[in-house]
């Protein structure tokens, strides 16, 4: 049976860690752990096999990651040879990439001490093989992928490896690796320390707890699904899909949401459309869904990430936890495109930062909804969410409204958004033209350019194009793809068409009048925008939302 353990709360620098990991954490900027590191990073040190139950955003891959490095340096003391000591499994590439990237950023001071290897791209086993011969500390990878390398030899864990670590375990099943997994555990030592890491006990952990896990400390924390009301705003807005577009044109263009934000979307081509949508009017975006090749969704999340684009465009489809299917049909027929199973997108990556999520689609059951939620509020971080729902979607607002009731006092999460859309209707003419301008054509030839792109950029494909130039020419001659025109006076947005209660706090009134600086516009009108909470256009709530970088 599992532990039922009440540990005192602890400090890192109460944790008997290295102090190159406590200076690694400094430079991180973390001052404090979260609750689940407080409670998990102890009893992984002490040895114990854990689970690990705890809410998107709440810092569990450091709750892990931290105490599998301590204990590597620990074993370096008494090593007589480099060996692999830790073996990190995800369901998803984008997960892998973020796992290893935290595990560096941990190790910046014992680099050399020690490495660590993600081996989840889909390149050649050759081309990975040299680095897994050095043996790194810890290996990370998806559990295909590992049993891969563990058939062809290149790995060998049988008689090395002291931790495992399975991260977002409810997903490893749900994304079709029972079967690897059952397998993989063949090829693991009879005894090593365990550790899964979820946002849900669903049946799936509970299955993988009865393989993996002995006599295991489970850390349940007694916290609610979403970050409290304190730190999480929830907006929901009643619009059809044209006023959908109209709206999130509006409130890009005036910044009436400012901060990095996150529009979640439930298809891949409505990924492009919004895209191509909101590029018609100067609003630079990056896109995320499972066919991009993971190298491009690993770059469009760091992307992300560092400041290059301040609104990344996701899909969240049903797809992503059951691959045969594809999100909106709902009668279980097979998708004819080709999706990566081994991609996320609300699950487990770690946006940074990120201020807003917008739903322009409503998510399709409660558990997306908590997904797409926890891409903000991380940590103690503030955020907010809106979602925009159709008269289709209000059975399904109401189901999550239902589920996410405040348990005392029976009150919902959701504030109603007071948005006066007549207010606004100078931007519809534009939003009409721009949103029909992109076509289903338009956003097939997008899709083809970024393949083309891609072909460009591959490094496999480079040595076959120096042999054969002509193939590089005919790609690069093809027919020019009919995309949307841009039409460069759409990204002005000109004084007469914006709302007279917001011509102060975007600075349109004044811009005939002398040449202004707009970072400093909206820097300098945070007072006047706390001042006007009684307009509608300004009810969210944006406290948490970071500056924008002066240009």
């Amino acid at each position: 049976m599992a532990d039922e353990i009440e540990e005192k709360s602890f400090k890192f620098h109460e944790m008997e860690l290295d102090d190159r990991i406590l200076k690694a954490i400094a430079k991180l900027g973390w001052q404090t752990p979260t609750l689940i590191q407080e409670k998990a990073i102890p009893l992984i040190l002490e040895g114990k096999d854990v689970l690990v139950r705890a809410r998107t955003g709440s810092g569990k891959t450091a709750a892990f990651a931290v105490p599998v490095i301590q204990k590597i340096l620990n074993l370096k003391q008494i090593a007589i040879q480099q060996e692999i000591k830790a073996l990190i499994l995800t369901p998803s590439k984008e997960l892998c990439n973020q796992i290893c990237g935290v595990v560096k950023d941990l190790t910046v001071k014992c680099s050399r001490e020690v490495r660590c290897v993600d081996v989840s791209p889909q390149v050649d086993l050759n081309v990975q093989k040299p680095l897994l011969v050095e043996k790194p500390d810890i290996v990370v990878g998806t559990p295909s992928r590992i049993l891969q390398h563990l058939k062809a030899g290149n790995l060998s864990l049988r008689k090395s490896l002291e931790i495992l670590v399975i991260d977002e375990a409810d997903l490893v099943f749900s994304f079709g690796y029972e079967a690897e997994v059952k397998e993989l555990l063949g090829y693991l030592p009879t005894i090593y320390q365990a550790i899964l890491a979820s946002a849900t006990l669903s049946n799936d952990v509970k299955s993988l707890k009865s393989l993996i896990l002995h006599n295991p400390v489970v850390l349940k924390l007694e916290e609610p699904d979403l970050a409290p009301a304190s730190q999480l705003t929830h907006y929901h807005l009643y619009a059809e899909e044209m006023d959908k577009a109209t709206i999130l044109y509006a409130l890009l263009k005036l910044c009436l949401i400012r901060g990095k934000t996150i529009i979640f979307v439930n298809t891949v081509d409505k990924c492009y459309k919004i895209k191509l949508y909101l590029e018609q009017f100067g609003i630079p975006t990056c896109i995320l869904n499972s066919e991009l090749p993971s190298t491009i969704r690993c770059h469009s999340v760091n992307q992300f990430n560092q400041g290059i684009y301040d609104i990344i465009v996701a899909s969240d489809e049903r797809a992503l936890e059951q691959p045969d299917t594809e999100k909106g049909q709902g009668d279980g027929k097979k998708s004819k495109r080709r999706r990566d199973k081994e991609s996320g997108v609300s699950r487990g990556i770690d946006f940074q930062f990120v201020a807003n999520v917008i739903n322009f689609d409503f998510p399709l059951d409660t558990q997306a909804y908590i997904h797409r939620a926890g891409r903000v509020a991380r940590g103690n971080n503030q955020g907010s969410v809106l979602s925009f729902v159709s008269i289709k979607e209000k059975p399904l607002l109401q189901k999550v409204e239902e589920a996410l009731k405040q348990d005392r006092e029976d009150i919902s999460i959701f504030k109603s958004y007071q948005f006066k859309l007549e207010e606004v209707d100078a931007f519809k003419y534009r939003a009409k033209d721009a949103w029909r301008a992109v076509t289903r054509i338009a956003v097939r030839e997008a899709r083809l350019k970024e393949i083309k792109q891609e072909i460009f950029n591959c490094q496999k494909l480079k040595s076959y194009f120096e042999d054969n130039p002509t193939d590089l020419q005919v790609l690069r001659h093809d027919k020019a793809l009919h995309t949307v025109r841009l039409q460069p006076h759409l990204a002005d947005v000109p004084e007469y068409i914006v709302p007279p209660t917001l011509k102060n706090l975007s600075g349109i009134a004044r811009r005939g009048k002398r040449k202004r600086d707009h970072s400093k516009t909206f820097e300098s009108s945070t007072a006047k925008f706390r001042a006007k909470k009684s307009n509608p256009l300004l009810s969210m709530q944006f406290e948490g939302f970071s500056k924008k970088k002066k240009k």
